[in-house]
């Protein structure tokens, strides 16, 4: 092996400029500010992505932390555009149940809810509907317009779920597969592109399965959609540490550091 291989990785600094493609400069960062920068992206420019750079993210995403190192991912990348069409249709009806309950002051389809307040918002989902048709189309609308849509399923025969049997929401199994689209971001902010997952379509998830041929012990995780972002967040807006972050309880003192 050479000198050059076995070399520990070099700290690239941010803002240093890499060539990925001839038509497109991409920005290698540092991590910390990648982290802290990889926002939202839902306005992509009509500017295609390549196969040749979706690989590269796949490859990348693939070291992502999991449960045992079973990786128990699988991603379905949609290209036909009527299959794509079809996931927005499949997205759209949550998504109008999904505005009602925000204006209504509730969290979405949360796990402790009001649920009668829930159902009551839910109900107003034609109105909202109603009102988006005679609006300019938002991301929603827009779903099927993403240059890439990358459909995040999960074998569930692989996720060690310890939390099957506790009588409540079921949560531990995601921690074997969202750091994989985590990843994914992570790896498409690097390129230059943009994106954001989406859960909206699981609310669809039988149509969803049905659509893309998906096996009954393999359940839908999310959709990734990215492109060439319109425009790049530079400055995310989060909590502070002490607002999450209590010691040796829950309702213990703050942690300061």
């Amino acid at each position: 092996m050479s000198s050059e291989l076995s070399r520990p990785a070099e700290r690239r600094p941010a803002g240093r400029v890499a060539s990925a493609t001839p038509s497109r400069t991409v920005w290698a960062m540092d991590l910390i500010e990648a982290l802290r920068t990889t926002g939202a992206v839902r306005d992509f420019l009509p500017e295609p992505v390549s196969d040749d750079v979706v690989y590269r993210l796949l490859d990348t995403a693939r070291f992502a932390p999991n449960g045992g190192n079973r990786q128990a991912w699988q991603v379905v990348v949609v290209q036909d555009p009527a299959t794509k069409l079809a996931l927005r249709d499949l997205y759209l009806p949550g998504w109008y149940e999904y505005l009602p309950q925000m204006e209504a002051g509730l969290t979405p389809f949360a796990a402790v809810t009001d649920r009668e307040a829930e159902a009551q918002a839910i109900a107003r989902a034609p109105e909202i509907a109603a009102r988006a048709a005679d609006a300019p189309p938002g991301f929603a609308e827009r779903f099927h317009e993403s240059p890439v849509l990358l459909v995040l399923l999960a074998n569930l025969r692989y996720l060690a779920t310890v939390d099957r049997d506790l009588g409540r929401y079921t949560l531990v199994g995601g921690a074997s597969i969202y750091p994989f689209a985590w990843n994914i971001l992570l790896a498409a902010h690097e390129e230059g592109l943009g994106g954001v997952i989406t859960t909206m379509p699981i609310l669809r998830e039988p149509g969803v399965k049905a659509l893309l041929d998906v096996p009954d012990h393999v359940a839908v995780a999310g959709v990734l959609a990215l492109g060439y972002p319109v425009k790049r967040a530079t400055r995310l807006t989060r909590n502070p540490v002490e607002s999450f972050a209590t010691v040796d309880r829950y309702d213990g003192p703050e942690f300061t550091g």
